[in-house]
Order: structure tokens, then sequence, then C-alpha cells
């Protein structure tokens, strides 16, 4: 997998306050911002990369941010090279796999949401969804998702949660949160190999659900 693989930092003077002042978590950069961090963590239970499957070794490319990045930047600081952020603790916790499947992309989609304005209990709520179809023997749809669940806004947070329809109960909401995530997220590019792993769904934050 690309995990050691560099990337064109932004420049040291990009003020992302400046060009994302929507976005309350532009303050928030990433720690896993250099390769010798992702390089120290090979090995350990929290390492981003004992998560993916085999298979998808030489398909997707996992790289450190760069210094002060904000989870909420897009490609304009990235040379134009499209990529999506992800916070660890989605893949170390609720175990999801890359690259997404059609249906998690479909939802994404449409609710118009990138992978890391998801709050991350939001994602173990697709993860149980999913695994609950597969084993009644349906594929996942995203109709019956949300004819379950509606997504809504947290605030000025901008990040994005699941909340259940009245009357219509699927799963239990969680006994606690997720927390101390917010600095522990990370990049995911394409290869040379597959460049439609970032096709089918939005890769950065929105302004407005």
């Amino acid at each position: 997998m690309g995990r050691t693989k560099t990337t064109s930092n932004p420049s040291p003077q990009v003020d992302y306050k400046a060009l994302y002042p929507w976005a309350s978590l532009a303050e928030t950069s990433s720690l896993t911002s250099n390769t010798d961090v992702m390089k120290h963590r090979e090995g350990e239970p929290e390492c981003i990369g004992h998560v993916f499957g085999r298979e998808s070794d030489a398909y997707v490319s996992v790289r450190p941010c760069a210094k002060g990045e904000p989870v909420c930047s897009d490609e304009r600081t990235n040379d134009g090279e499209p990529y999506f952020f992800l916070y660890q603790t989605v893949f170390k916790q609720i175990k999801l796999r890359l690259p997404l499947t059609d249906f998690k992309r479909d939802l994404l989609t449409e609710i118009n949401v990138a992978p890391a304005q998801l709050h991350p209990n939001n994602w173990a709520f697709i993860r149980a969804f999913s695994i609950l179809c597969n084993h009644c023997g349906h594929p996942p749809s995203v109709d019956v998702f949300l004819h379950f669940f509606e997504a809504k806004s947290s605030g000025k947070n901008l990040w994005v949660s699941f909340s259940g329809v009245a009357g219509r109960v699927l799963l239990t909401l969680f006994q606690q949160s997720y927390k101390g995530f917010k600095g522990k997220f990370f990049r995911v590019c394409c290869t040379v190999h597959d460049h439609t792993l970032l096709d089918g769904f939005p890769l950065y934050w929105v302004k407005k659900l």
C-alpha cells in the first residue's frame, strides 16, 4: 500500500481560516502530518494499513496530511489532485474498508456529504445496517436506510449525523460517543492502478446540506 508515498505539501503561508471561514474545524489539523509518523505506527494496533483488505493494497494510497491542514480542506491546497479525508477511528473501531461500496457511495451522494463530514458514530450505523442486510440476504439500499434514518447537520461544525425517523426504530442509539478523534485523520488518494476510487460521491466538506 502507498502509505509512505509523499505528497506535495501546501505552502506554510496558506491561511486555512480565510479559505474556509464557514467551518469552525478549520483550526483543527491532523496529528498524522508527516511520513515518519505514519511509518512509526506501522505494526501497532491502531495502524491504518492493518485494516485494509490485502486485495486493495495496490489501489489505495494512504498519505499523511500537510502540516496545519484542516479536515475541511479541498484540492485547492493539494495542487489539484483529488482525495478525501477519513478519521482513524472509522477504520480502527468501526472497521470500515476501502474502496467504499456502491451503497456507501450512493448514500454519501444522496445526503451530499463527504466521508469525513459524516460524524464517526454514524459510520457505525451504516456498517450495522449493511451487516443486517447481508445477514437477511438483501443488498443494502439507500432508500431503505433513509426510511429509518434522516441526516441532520450537527451545528456550526457542519458534521452530519443520522437520527431515527419517529416510529421507525431499527437500530438503538450508542451508549457513548466516539471521542478524541478530531486530530486523527489522514488523506486517501487513488493510485495508478485505479482512478475510480474517488468516483461517485462528494470528496470535500460542503457548506450547506
